[in-house]
C-alpha cells in the first residue's frame, strides 16, 4: 500500500473518529430526576453495557492494553455490535499513581487512547477507579498510609484522571470505587482489602477504625473528599459509586454507605445485584431501598445464581425502580462460546444473547 493510500486511510479514520466524537452528545440527568436524557435532544439514554472487567485469561485491561491493544479494540467493538451503550472499565490506583504524589503518565496516555477508542465506536465508558483487584499491583507504600493520607492520594488519583477525561464525551460517569466499605469495627494495619473472589478483591474499606464517628457520616465525608477532587478538573460529568446489595440500613451485615445517607452528594445511585433462585421478590424490595429521587443503575448484574427466566422476570421487574443495567463481557463471543461445552461458557452464552435480544438503538 502506498504512503499517499495510508495516509488518506488514517486522515478517514481520523475524520470519521472525530465526526463521531462531535456527534456524542454529553448524558445527564433528566428533568424528573428518574433517569438519562442526551443533552440538546432531550432524547431518553439507557444505560445498557458491560463490565469490562478482565478479558477470558482473567487479566485486568491494565494487563493488555499497553502490549494488545488491537485486542481491546476487537472487544470494544463486539461489545458495540452486541447492542452495548455504555462500558465499564476498572481502573487500578497502583497503575495509575506512582508515588503518593506523582501520577504515572504512561496510564494516562493509555486511558487517553481509551476515551478516543470509545468515542470512535460510539460507547459512554463508567469510569470505576482506585481498584485494587490484583494484591500484587497494590504498592506497599499505599497501604502503609493512614486513612487521611490514603485519601489524599486517592483524591490525587481522580485529579489526575479527570483531567484527562474533561473533555470527553465518551464518559458517562465517574464511580468513585468499586464496593467501598467503612469498617464497623477496628481492623489490622494495612488491612484495607475485603476477601478474595476468584482471585480478585472487589471490596474496599476506606477507614480501618471507625473511631466511634457514624459509619454514613464517614462514606459521605469520603465521597465530597473525592468529588471534590474530580471537580477541581470536571465540573459536568456524572459522579456516582458502586454500591454492593447490603448497603442498606438493616438488620445483618452493612457496608456503611447507607443511600439515603449519601445520596445528596451523589448525582445517581449505583447498586451492584445479582438474583437468586426463588427470591424475585427479596431482590426488589432491595433494589427499592435503592431508589430515592435520583437515577437508579444496576451497575452490576448477572445471571450467577438463579437461571435465564427468573433472569429476565428480574429485568424485567427492576424497570419499577432502575434505569439502566450493566452485565458483564469476557473477550469471548457468542460464537465463540458456542463452540465450548463448558457449563460456565453456556451461562455467559445465554447472558450475551439475552443481551442482544433485548438491546435498543438509542
Amino acid at each position: 500500500m502506498s504512503k499517499i493510500l495510508v495516509a488518506a486511510c488514517l486522515s478517514g479514520l481520523l475524520a470519521t473518529s472525530s465526526l463521531r466524537a462531535a456527534e456524542m452528545p454529553e448524558v445527564v440527568i433528566s428533568k424528573d430526576k428518574k433517569g438519562f436524557v442526551l443533552h440538546g435532544s432531550g432524547k431518553k439514554f439507557t444505560p445498557w453495557g458491560f463490565n469490562y472487567d478482565h478479558d477470558e485469561k482473567g487479566r485486568l485491561i491494565e494487563d493488555y492494553w499497553a502490549d494488545e491493544w488491537p485486542k481491546v479494540e476487537i472487544d470494544f467493538r463486539s461489545m458495540k455490535k452486541l447492542g452495548a451503550n455504555v462500558v465499564r472499565v476498572h481502573l487500578q490506583l497502583g497503575r495509575f499513581m506512582t508515588t503518593a504524589d506523582q501520577p504515572n503518565e504512561k496510564s494516562l496516555t493509555q486511558l487517553k487512547k481509551l476515551l478516543a477508542l470509545a468515542e470512535s465506536e460510539g460507547l459512554y465508558l463508567d469510569l470505576t477507579g482506585l481498584g485494587c483487584y490484583h494484591k500484587a499491583d497494590v504498592p506497599a507504600w499505599y497501604d502503609k498510609l493512614g486513612e487521611k493520607e490514603r485519601w489524599d492520594v486517592q483524591a490525587r488519583f481522580w485529579e489526575a484522571v479527570a483531567g484527562v477525561c474533561a473533555k470527553s464525551p465518551a464518559v458517562f460517569c465517574y464511580d468513585l470505587m468499586n464496593e467501598p466499605v467503612v469498617s464497623g469495627g477496628k481492623r489490622k494495619e494495612g488491612e484495607w482489602l475485603g476477601g478474595a473472589f476468584g482471585g480478585k478483591h472487589f471490596v474496599q474499606f476506606i477507614t480501618l477504625d471507625p473511631l466511634e464517628r457514624p459509619r454514613p457520616e464517614i462514606a459521605a465525608k469520603w465521597i465530597r473528599h473525592l468529588t471534590a477532587a474530580i471537580r477541581k478538573q470536571d465540573k459536568r460529568h456524572l459522579i456516582t459509586v458502586g454500591l454492593v446489595d447490603w448497603s442498606l440500613d438493616r438488620k445483618g451485615i452493612t457496608s456503611g454507605f447507607v443511600p439515603e445517607k449519601i445520596i445528596d452528594d451523589l448525582d445517581f445511585v449505583c447498586v451492584h445485584l445479582y438474583p437468586e433462585k426463588g427470591k424475585l421478590e427479596e431482590a426488589m424490595k432491595t433494589l427499592e431501598g435503592f431508589a430515592l429521587g435520583k437515577p437508579v443503575v444496576i451497575e452490576e448484574t448477572f445471571p450467577l445464581k438463579c437461571s435465564m427466566q427468573e433472569f429476565g422476570e428480574f429485568v424485567e421487574a427492576s424497570k419499577k425502580h432502575a434505569c439502566g443495567w450493566v452485565g458483564f463481557y469476557w473477550s469471548r463471543t457468542p460464537d465463540e462460546l458456542r463452540k465450548s461445552k463448558s457449563i460456565g461458557d453456556a451461562i455467559q452464552l445465554a447472558w450475551l444473547e439475552f443481551f442482544e435480544k433485548h438491546a435498543k438503538p438509542e
